[in-house]
């Protein structure tokens, strides 16, 4: 199979507009001519090996950053947007959308919002009367969502945080005691409760509130989540300031993200994490027990070491609850979890639920042909009593099949087996598969055809 060609326009205009500097001076430094520049930054012309030199050698580019990562993110988004029958028989091809992840991100990302914004007012109009009994109707994108949003498409890495933390961390001692330290030079005095909070940081009497039922992994994420706010505050509101949200309300949900990342980043420091997790290869156990955190803080944190120049294997990570909704989602890989509706049925995270306390194993393929090594786990977080509510999900981590070897999990599996791999999709409106004995809806971009004498396990044949 011939190498696939390298098209990177956006990223190179990007690349140049950073750096301040006129095409002339950029086909200069790269080597080429100014035609040339600019058929490659229109997409016109693949980016040859030289010039993907060229960037490593004269601005330290990470070459792996050139990559259609983001691009196909957008594709895979703009697909599920466009399955809406809002716009009926006017989808565009595939290869359409395609040129428009790759050469106008922005307009998709316009688009997405403007797509969410017409569902949000749907959603409102279809409980109307809800509606009118609220002063604010105004309609606006869910804040959750944009942040959800700002974490995906900084492929959940946020580098001056992730720094900061690691350097809090660079003392040596475990998070808990560097956390405790923190707030006593605040004169903040800490307290366990029994009760149902959490965390409660007192202002009156400079006393921070941590739950006593809460295991010892969650009390440091948690006192490690307010020395982010004491301690970093002017890094969090940067970089606030820099992703420029829409609402108050998306700012401050941002801003819990943001002390939450520096969290995990101070509990597992990225540097010495990335080696231990190298070094166990990728047990998820064995590094919750070696940094003192839960599972799911691990996996995680996995899927965020992405930073330029050193980055982990790139995994995708979700979280869902007993009804198949997603409740986190991040993918380095070229894996995209559906944004509206539920997951697909046949991914083994939503079997984790039948065996709970126990991993899973699956050998997956989407229908675009990539293979994934995906891990999952049903998590269950009791109240603390016995009348207390018990949470209970699944978590799910994954891989591209070439980076499962790096896992201890993929032990003892045939990954040269075609008939190891399990067809999975991402929801059923964009998943071309006609054989699928899941499917709830018909594909997008396939006609139907409908023979009232004739059955297998769909009501129709899809053509």
């Amino acid at each position: 199979m011939p190498p696939q060609k390298l098209y990177a326009g956006a990223k190179l205009r990007e690349t140049r507009n950073q750096l301040g500097l006129t095409q002339k001076d950029f086909a200069t430094k790269l080597g080429v001519s100014l035609p040339y520049l600019n058929q490659m930054e229109n997409n016109n012309r693949p980016l040859s090996t030289a010039v993907v030199l060229a960037l490593a050698r004269e601005f330290g580019m990470d070459v792996t950053e050139l990559s259609a990562g983001d691009s196909e993110r957008l594709v895979s988004d703009l697909r599920e947007a466009f399955a809406d029958p809002l716009f009926g028989k006017t989808t565009p091809a595939l290869p359409d959308l395609r040129l428009v992840g790759a050469n106008a991100p922005g307009f998709a990302r316009a688009f997405l919002d403007l797509h969410r914004a017409y569902r949000q007012a749907q959603e409102q109009l279809a409980s109307l009367d809800e509606a009118l009994g609220r002063e604010d109707t105004t309609l606006r994108l869910s804040p959750w969502e944009e942040v959800r949003d700002f974490f995906h498409y900084c492929d959940n890495y946020i580098d001056p945080v992730d720094r900061a933390a690691e350097h809090f961390a660079a003392q040596g001692r475990d998070a808990l005691s560097l956390a405790t330290e923190a707030l006593a030079r605040r004169k903040i005095t800490l307290r366990y409760s029994s009760g149902r909070i959490l965390r409660h940081l007192d202002h009156d009497t400079n006393t921070l509130e941590i739950s006593a039922k809460a295991t010892r992994a969650t009390q440091a994420f948690q006192m490690l989540h307010q020395v982010a706010l004491l301690t970093q505050n002017d890094l969090l509101e940067a970089t606030l300031d820099l992703a420029r949200f829409q609402s108050d309300e998306s700012r401050a949900i941002a801003k819990i993200g943001l002390a939450n990342y520096f969290a995990g980043a101070a509990l597992m420091p990225y540097r010495r994490f990335q080696e231990a997790a190298s070094a166990t290869r990728h047990d998820l156990e064995a590094l919750a027990d070696q940094f003192g955190a839960s599972i799911e803080q691990v996996a995680h944190r996995l899927s965020t070491l992405q930073r330029p120049g050193l980055k982990g294997v790139p995994f995708f990570f979700v979280r869902v609850d007993q009804a198949g909704t997603i409740t986190k989602r991040h993918s380095a890989t070229r894996l995209q979890f559906a944004r509206f509706g539920g997951a697909c049925p046949l991914w083994n995270v939503h079997r984790a639920f039948e065996t709970p306390g126990r991993f899973l194993r699956q050998l997956a393929e989407t229908p675009d042909g990539v293979r994934y090594f995906c891990l999952a786990l049903a998590v269950t977080k009791g109240g603390g009593a016995f009348h207390a509510p018990v949470r209970r999900y699944a978590i799910g981590l994954g891989c591209e099949i070439d980076h499962a070897g790096a896992l201890v999990y993929a032990d003892g599996m045939d990954l040269g087996r075609e008939a190891s791999f399990e067809p999975i999709g991402i929801s059923c409106r964009i998943c071309e598969r006609d054989t699928c004995h899941q499917r709830s809806v018909p594909p997008l971009e396939r006609r139907l055809k409908v023979d009232h004498d004739f059955r297998e396990l769909l009501p129709y044949r899809i053509e």
